[in-house]
């Protein structure tokens, strides 16, 4: 390996000592730009660094991510932590391990073949001779850049990756040893609430600030034009303060937001953009009448698949601490994004990034852009009224609810022939959505919400489809990953929607593949096959083929050639046979081009829908640690379920109306399904299963697939957009 060739995360922060630091007392301190949200990523990014170090995996401290010592990694997104964090991460560690091997060598009179290590003590072969790691540390000078030279360590030679140790971050977690920004006490800390406008474009005509500031233990009344907020003394004064601040605010509202539940339609009727995704051989897309023309005897089958906007809903609200003093701003927070977010904050305030440091705390789970990135610009704007105390400041779960990135409303336009003998010969796959990214850093303007509610506002940002280096978001798994003679995928991009969106998990590929996965058994039924065996026989893909058929062989699917009509979804019965269960199976790549995924789900329907077990079946390559693999899989099965059967954001004429989690979810569904097997692609696989489980094709005459909260459909055509948009997710 050369400079040239160094992972890209590691070419941009070359310095080895941003990564490591061997210190004397025999602990590794490892720094990462990767941070912690829940999914364990500082845990297998642990057993990479000690894997290559050689090291005992107690020893590795994982310090959270830092602007002013770490490297800047980005975002911590898109499934690609391990992929590309932890394989700059190994490089790193290697030349770490490589540069104390030379220092050995020199000191022991020895060649490096001659050495090995073991748990950070360097031994000379067939001798009694050794020197540690803590030992050369004084000595080895790790302020150099990365040069490629030193080679990871093979397959056979791994000891600890692909082993289930334990994660490093669970421990004071479960203890409640305080880890969360929300536990974070500093001293002579103040705490701050902000007052949000109670819709989007509402305007601020008057409030009592006067009688807000003699209130029990305020210090300050922040206004800044519609940026409203409060610091008090103690956390429950500054509640009770930003209650009474609400309500003597007077707003003017505007009553401009679409019919929520026309949402399929108002998407279709927005101006777009068409951009050909995929076209190959001679597909009919003049309408649903040719599509058969390529084969004689073909039927036609055409349906339409929409989602809701949907809310992260974290089990915490975002929360942030900052200080002011001295020209020097410092900010705790729960960002994904630490080092992109300090450049916003810096547009916002017109400062110098430099003047700025961004510290990364743990807080509540997400998948996604959520409002961590925008508690954090609250907290420095009301710090700065109290120059020289930190500020807490935490959103409540109403405001998290309202003003949070949504992910993105979607429609999928599907038209397609099967033939006689089975075979798909024509496919047409139309996309209606946004960009899905609008995280900070990346545009002129900030991404911030305070930054557009100021008296001197700046300008929302429309969002982003890609970034170098990754695919595209609203287009991710759009063209099928089964082989079809004619087909044409066609996004139509819109600029942007009437409310605020950002990532979430699965990004565009949760729609896509969803309706990829029922509009394949649209067309088995349609043409009387299995529908397991149709997708197989439209695989060239052997790693896919083998984890769909061990999918189908550990769930008992069994293999048919006509829906019976008593079970439903993908092949086979449900265990009962009275026509109250159905298993459904999906598949899918991650991207087309990571991690496998088949989901076979049982569901039972009656007066509610009860998802009974899930069996996952998951080809994701090299595993760092099987129980990581495991809890991202069932984690994904369980927020597919809930998206597909449970959650939706309403709207009225002015505002949001989901302000709480009851109003977010139908209790319908009741409890997680039994898992089985579980083997990390799988929330979109699972939410195909579960769908077509609890309504199978041969049980509508409909063709308008719009998931909602009443688990109905309206009797509508193929370019009839009647309906609620509901289906599932969206990272």
């Amino acid at each position: 390996m050369t400079t040239g060739s160094l992972p890209p995360g590691l070419a941009r922060n070359s310095r080895l000592d941003r990564w490591v630091e061997i210190r004397t007392d025999g602990v590794v301190e490892v720094r990462t730009g990767k941070v912690e949200i829940g999914q364990g990523i500082t845990s297998a990014l642990a057993q990479i660094a000690a894997e290559e170090l050689d090291v005992d995996y107690a020893r590795i401290r994982m310090i959270p991510a830092d602007t002013g010592r770490s490297p800047n990694e980005g975002v911590t997104a898109g499934s690609r932590s391990t992929m590309d964090g932890g394989g700059a991460l190994r490089q790193a560690c290697a030349e770490v391990r490589d540069a104390f091997l030379q220092a050995a060598a020199r000191r022991l009179d020895a060649g490096v073949d001659e050495l090995f290590v073991r748990d950070g003590t360097i031994h000379r072969k067939a001798s009694n001779e050794s020197a540690t790691y803590w030992e050369l540390s004084v000595e080895v000078d790790l302020s150099r850049d990365a040069d490629g030279r030193a080679a990871p360590k093979r397959a056979d030679q791994l000891t600890l990756v692909g082993k289930p140790l334990p994660r490093l971050d669970l421990p004071d977690k479960v203890a409640g040893a305080g880890v969360y920004v929300h536990d974070l006490e500093l001293p002579g800390m103040l705490h701050g609430r902000v007052v949000r406008p109670p819709s989007y474009r509402a305007v601020l005509q008057a409030f009592d600030g006067k009688r807000i500031e003699a209130m029990p233990g305020v210090r300050a009344v922040v206004r800044d034009g519609r940026f409203l907020g409060v610091v008090a003394a103690r956390e429950e004064q500054a509640v009770t303060a930003a209650a009474a601040l609400a309500k003597c605010a007077v707003w003017q509202e505007a009553a401009d937001l679409p019919d929520v539940d026309a949402m399929p339609a108002f998407l279709r009727s927005r101006p777009s953009k068409a951009k050909m995704l995929s076209e190959k051989g001679v597909p009919r897309h003049t309408g649903t009448h040719d599509l058969g023309a390529h084969a004689e005897g073909a039927h036609a089958v055409s349906a339409s698949y929409s989602r809701p906007f949907l809310a992260h809903a974290s089990i915490g609200p975002a929360c942030a601490v900052a200080r002011v003093q001295a020209g020097a701003i410092e900010v705790w927070c729960q960002s994904q994004s630490i080092h992109p977010t300090r450049l916003d904050i810096a547009k916002t305030l017109g400062v110098a990034p430099d003047t700025i440091t961004v510290r990364h705390v743990q807080g509540a789970g997400c998948y996604g852009h959520n409002a961590a990135d925008d508690a954090a610009l609250d907290a420095v704007l009301l710090a700065r009224a109290v120059e020289g105390h930190p500020v807490r400041l935490q959103w409540s779960h109403e405001d998290e609810l309202a003003w949070s990135p949504f992910g993105p409303a979607m429609v999928v336009a599907m038209n397609g022939a099967v033939d006689g003998a089975g075979r798909i010969v024509d496919w047409r796959h139309e996309l209606w959505s946004n960009p899905h990214i609008a995280r900070p850093g990346l545009q002129e303007s900030p991404s911030l919400l305070a930054a557009w509610h100021l008296d001197r506002p700046f300008a929302q940002p429309p969002g982003i489809d890609a970034l170098p280096g990754i695919q595209p978001t609203s287009e991710r798994n759009a063209v099928p990953i089964y082989d079809f003679p004619n087909q044409r995928v066609v996004l139509n991009a819109l600029e942007r929607l009437p409310v605020r969106t950002g990532t979430l998990r699965a990004i565009g590929g949760f729609l896509n593949t969803y309706a990829i996965e029922c509009f394949m058994d649209e067309l088995a039924h349609a043409a009387g096959v299995d529908p397991v065996e149709l997708r197989l026989k439209h695989l060239g893909d052997e790693r896919a083929i083998a984890v769909i058929e061990a999918a189908r062989a550990r769930s008992g699917l069994a293999s048919r050639s006509r829906h019976d009509g008593s079970g439903g979804g993908s092949g086979g019965n449900g265990s009962r046979g009275d026509g109250t269960r159905g298993r459904g199976l999906g598949f899918a790549r991650y991207s087309n081009e990571a991690a496998y995924a088949a989901v076979v789900v049982e569901v039972e329907a009656g007066a509610t829908i009860k998802v009974v077990r899930a069996v996952a079946v998951v080809d994701c390559g090299r595993t760092i640690n099987p129980d990581g693999v495991s809890n991202q899989v069932e984690g994904g099965i369980v927020q597919a379920v809930s998206w597909v059967l449970k959650e939706q954001v309403r709207f009225d004429r002015t505002r949001i109306t989901t302000r709480t989690w009851d109003e977010l979810s139908d209790p319908a569904l009741q409890g997680r399904p039994q898992g089985d097997e579980p083997g990390s692609a799988a929330d979109r696989p699972a939410s195909d299963g579960c769908r077509r489980a609890a309504d199978h094709p041969a049980s509508r005459r409909d063709r308008e697939r719009v998931l909602r909260r009443d688990r109905r459909t309206d009797p509508a055509g193929p370019d009839d957009a009647r309906g609620r948009a509901g289906d599932a997710p969206g990272r």
